[in-house]
């Protein structure tokens, strides 16, 4: 971990465990929970508002199984 990254870069859960919210779609139990952690994940589409972990939750799923997490941010 840097210091000298931002805070919300550094709180950023790391794990599915750590991850807040949302736990009717993947809380423990939940399909999308064992999904990933079996790592059975083919694709998901992540949409919401900014600020709802999207991002967080892409970092989760790429660090807990074998896909990578592209984004679709552009360079403004």
């Amino acid at each position: 971990m840097n210091e000298n990254e931002p805070l919300a870069f550094r709180m950023r859960p790391k794990t599915l465990e750590e991850y807040v919210g949302q736990e009717h779609v993947i809380g423990p139990g939940k399909l999308l929970y064992r999904t990933i952690k079996a790592d059975r994940l083919s694709s998901i589409i992540l949409f919401g508002p900014p600020g709802c972990g999207k991002t967080s939750l892409a970092r989760v799923i790429s660090e807990t199984t074998r896909a990578s997490a592209p984004s679709a941010r552009t360079k403004r």
